[in-house]
């Protein structure tokens, strides 16, 4: 074995270990962010009258938070189309927060910090007032 096999063998090794302990704290917060979603998601639905079950799967739960907010569950497709995503997305969150009583204050924090305000909905004193 030549000394330059060795060298490039060793290095590749450290390197992705290298990248492995970089990328960890990572995947271990995108884990956490992930969890309290779906518990905010499950508590919401529960407080709709929806199956809490139903935020842990995926596009179903999407289908019933467009059931929740507009009153017709088939508008979550308009999620597959390009562009027109983005902007029914923060529709969806401002009726979201219209349905549980609050203003755009809120829905701005359903954008920018959903998994926080999310779960302030879901264990806070917000009631499901209906499809407004």
């Amino acid at each position: 074995m030549y000394y330059d096999d060795y060298y490039a063998t060793t290095t590749t090794s450290i390197d992705s270990e290298a990248v492995m302990a970089i990328m960890m704290p990572f995947f271990i917060v995108a884990l956490v962010v992930a969890v309290l979603t779906i518990v905010g998601y499950w508590k919401i639905f529960s407080k709709a009258g929806e199956a809490g079950w139903a935020s842990i799967i995926p596009l179903y739960n999407q289908y019933i938070l467009s059931k929740i907010t507009f009153g017709n569950g088939w508008l979550f497709l308009l999620l597959l189309i390009p562009f027109v995503n983005f902007i029914f997305m923060i529709v969806m969150m401002y009726k979201l927060s219209k349905s549980f009583g609050h203003g755009i204050g809120f829905t701005i924090g359903l954008i920018f910090l959903p998994f926080i305000f999310l779960l302030i909905i879901a264990f806070g004193k917000s009631e499901y007032k209906g499809v407004k």
